[in-house]
């Protein structure tokens, strides 16, 4: 390695620049992001695509990105270091700018950049996963016109002979720099497109002025231009030895150069950048002993063969997986405590588990990863909250759907010996993320499936087994990955779908839903400027008022999460920006007046949103508020959310038939039949004949007949509405409950109370029955949720009766049956 060259140059200030796009100059930054460049010299007035792989440079475009898409664009000095520091690096680079970006799958970049000036690296330092540093801009010297003018016609003159001999360099090239008379610009340009080393470019780029560098550059095209002469005369010896066997086609053209823009010269420089590649990706020993295995039977390949590419593609695979890099944890708990406020409103749980979690990575340096499981309705903030868990850890974050998942390679990557093989998802979200730490969320964890291509559940047994992810094996890479270090995040809508031995691996986080009230600050904090601001408004167009957002949450929302209430929100902001844009709308009237766009100072009212939404599709009460015979409220989980489950019950003269409709599953009807079979092992202490199920049929009906219902919490809520038809009592219209019964009258624990719950509250229901197992999970649930809800437990029927009717039934307390257990007091 030569040593460093100091810079040569004028140093400009202060540092104003006019783009190629602008007419007026615009003051650079004190710092820029860098991006370390490997065989390659970028300079000023020319234009290249450039294919970007590493971790730091995707960062560093990325923060680019944000800086009126300008960066440093400098070449290392080792190209086959990784991750650079400053001692690899050249003091001289190229301010540049990013012209076109393509994101591409697996998180690289393509970008296409320009470059701008000369600049000379001042103070490089490193910021959040890139390099950064100060700068200074490089003018060129001022020299005499009469010896920069010969010097330009002979260089001219030497490149477009060069482009001649040269197939690399497109004949276009030629013409289009016969026209520049700029010498600086005309140098620039003759260097960018020169076939030489990195280490004679970067003298190029370093040359004070047009002069020296239009010489250097008429020696360098000079010395080319001998070496290919001589080339010739040795090609032409040896091939006129055999001219009488070779057809005159193959030596026609003086200026060919054997291997030059030939199919084996693009194989050795491919096989050169895979040696590298591996060099550079820092594999474990027996990981790299097994690149250059296959590296060795690629050499000996055909290029066209289609087993050249699946080894090709398997190399490139290992390379660009990462190996050894990982991203410093944030251990500060304030700093990450003020992440999770900004993000999410409530949720007090998951961030104290949160904060748990880096409390250990503070204290043990070490932690083998958890594996959480957010589980909960559609639209609660599970996958957000896992974005947020990443960005307060200071981790790369990565989502991966699972959803409809069913082929067992999906998890653990395909056979090379198949056709358009690739590694499994978990290794390509590896690939994305660029680090081996970063924070995976697999989404719908739920709703994978199971065919003859196997079982994906099975597969990420593995994956999520803290004493197997050491060592992952993926069918296509064939060599064990540590996944240890990664922390998983899987969320799921039922956690009864989750295979048994799959939820044994996870640590379950509840995220029931949110009340009226947290609904009404997430709207407010997140949901209307969101809206405002992806529809052109500002906060002066449109104020939505706490009233006006409660009422849109009881009329037009029924759910645990708050994903239609954006809808709404939406509906309303674009309504807003029509007029605003100079429609007019029937409701909100014609565009105001003025010049520009003036303010609509819009406030929204309960009058106003019903114009603009029609009427509520939701009431805020029951729809009974009286005291009937025969109808109780029951409380459900669903895959949405708790819903509030009106079972009605209905006794006719007949012969003891039960009849069951409103598409219940086989749970519903086995709970129907043993609330008949407590009633008429009861039927003395009730007060009924002990011959009533032989003459009346009964018929229990569970509305909206149209959806499946099914899941063991309405056994308590079917036996208090066939015990209030059977003996004419009216059951209470502002309780509701929840429960499983037994043949003895045992009210059996139930799940998703805090579902159920939400779903109460919603609805306006003033009192709640739930079974007393279910007690010590009050607990874990929200104050402002139980705020003005009276929750009563039950340990059997019996107390289930006193509660739920609005009149005693006789004897009730005093006659229990002979196997009954004794009542508590």
């Amino acid at each position: 390695m030569s040593p460093r060259k100091k810079p040569e140059g004028a140093v400009r200030s202060p540092k104003r620049l006019t783009l190629p796009d602008a007419s007026t100059p615009i003051a650079l930054p004190e710092r820029l992001p860098l991006l370390p460049l490997r065989d390659v010299v970028v300079f000023p007035h020319a234009t290249l695509p450039l294919f970007v792989g590493r971790s730091c440079s995707v960062a560093a475009v990325e923060a680019a990105v944000g800086e009126e898409k300008l960066f440093l664009a400098v070449a290392q000095q080792r190209p086959e270091v990784a991750r650079p520091k400053p001692r690899d690096l050249h003091e001289t680079g190229t301010l540049s700018r990013i012209v076109q970006l393509f994101r591409l799958p697996d998180g690289s970049l393509r970008i296409l950049i320009e470059g701008l000036a000369r600049a000379r690296l001042t103070g490089l330092g490193e910021s959040i996963g890139y390099l950064q540093t100060s700068f200074d801009l490089l003018d060129d010297e001022q020299v005499e016109e009469a010896s920069v003018t010969s010097l330009s016609i002979e260089a001219r003159r030497e490149f477009r002979s060069y482009v001649k001999r040269n197939r690399r360099v497109a004949p276009e090239v030629a013409l289009a720099i016969q026209g520049v008379q700029d010498p600086e610009m005309l140098s620039h340009k003759i260097a960018a497109h020169l076939q030489a080393d990195v280490a004679q470019k970067q003298e190029l780029l370093e040359c004070a002025g047009p002069s020296t560098r239009l010489a250097a550059l008429r020696s360098l095209l000079i010395a080319d231009r001998e070496q290919h002469r001589r080339e010739t005369q040795a090609s032409q010896r040896r091939t006129s030895r055999g001219a009488g066997e070779l057809p005159e086609s193959l030596w026609d053209d003086e200026d060919a150069q054997p291997g030059e823009g030939g199919s084996s010269c693009g194989l050795v420089d491919e096989l050169d950048e895979l040696t590298d590649a591996i060099e550079a990706a820092q594999m474990p020993p027996e990981v790299e002993e097994r690149a250059r295995r296959e590296l060795h039977r690629l050499e000996r390949m055909a290029p066209i063969s289609p087993e050249a590419t699946v080894s090709r593609s398997y190399i490139e695979w290992l390379t660009n997986l990462p190996w050894t890099f990982q991203t410093r944890d944030r251990r500060k708990l304030a700093k990450a405590k003020d992440i999770l406020d900004e993000d999410h409103y409530g949720l007090c749980k998951v961030k104290e588990r949160v904060l748990e979690l880096i409390s250990v990575l503070k204290l043990s340096r070490e932690v083998r990863g958890p594996i959480l499981c957010l589980a909960g309705p559609p639209g609660v903030g599970k996958t957000s909250v896992g974005r947020s868990i990443a960005r307060a850890l200071g981790r790369r974050f990565v989502r991966m759907s699972l959803g409809g998942v069913r082929d067992e390679a999906e998890i653990r990557g395909h056979r090379r010996t198949y056709i358009g093989s690739l590694p499994g998802r978990i290794l390509q979200a590896m690939r994305r993320a660029g680090s081996v730490n970063p924070v995976i969320l697999l989404d719908e964890v739920d709703k994978m499936g199971t065919d003859h291509r196997g079982d994906p559940a099975a597969a990420l047994l593995e994956v999520l087994d803290p004493e197997q992810n050491v060592a992952f094996n993926d069918h296509y890479a064939e060599v064990d990955y540590d996944l240890s270090k990664v922390l998983f995040i899987t969320t799921a809508n039922q956690l009864h779908a989750i295979p048994e031995p799959l939820r044994d691996r996870m640590e379950i986080i509840r995220l029931p839903g949110y009340t009226e009230l947290e609904k009404t600050q997430i709207a407010q904090r997140y949901l209307v400027p969101r809206q405002r601001k992806a529809n052109g408004l500002r906060p002066a167009d449109l104020e939505f008022t706490d009233a006006a957002v409660q009422f849109l949450i009881r009329g037009y929302t029924r759910e645990a999460g708050v994903r239609a209430l954006e809808q709404e929100i939406a509906r309303v902001c674009r309504r807003a920006a029509k007029v605003k844009a100079g429609g007019d709308d029937a409701v909100l009237g014609p565009k105001p007046a003025g010049r520009g766009r003036p303010a609509l100072q819009l406030k929204m009212t309960e009058k106003l949103l019903r114009k603009m939404l029609g009427a509520p599709r939701h009431e805020d009460v029951l729809p009974e508020c009286e005291s009937r015979v025969g109808i109780a409220n029951g409380l459900a989980w669903t895959s949405t959310g708790g819903e509030l489950l009106s079972i009605e019950v209905g006794a006719f003269a007949g012969r003891g038939k039960l009849l069951l409709t409103g598409q219940l599953g086989e749970t519903m009807r086995e709970s129907a039949q043993a609330a008949l079979s407590y009633i008429r092992a009861r039927h003395e202490a009730l007060g009924l004949d002990p011959d009533f199920h032989q003459r009346l049929d009964l018929h229990v009906h569970v509305p909206e007949g149209a959806v499946p219902k099914d899941g063991p919490s309405a056994g308590v809520t079917i036996a208090l509405a066939m015990v209030s038809v059977l003996t004419g009592i009216p059951t209470r219209a502002d309780l509701a409950m929840t429960g499983e019964i037994t043949l003895r009258g045992q009210v059996l624990t139930v799940g998703g109370l805090g579902e159920k719950l939400v779903a109460a509250k919603r609805v306006g229901l003033k009192t709640v029955v739930i079974p007393h197992g279910n007690r010590p999970q009050l607990q874990d649930i929200p104050k402002e949720l139980l705020r003005g809800l009276s929750v009563e437990t039950a340990r059997t029927v019996d107390q289930i009766l006193e509660k739920g009717l609005s009149a005693p039934v006789r004897d009730l307390r005093r006659t229990p049956q002979v196997d009954q257990p004794p009542l508590a007091a």
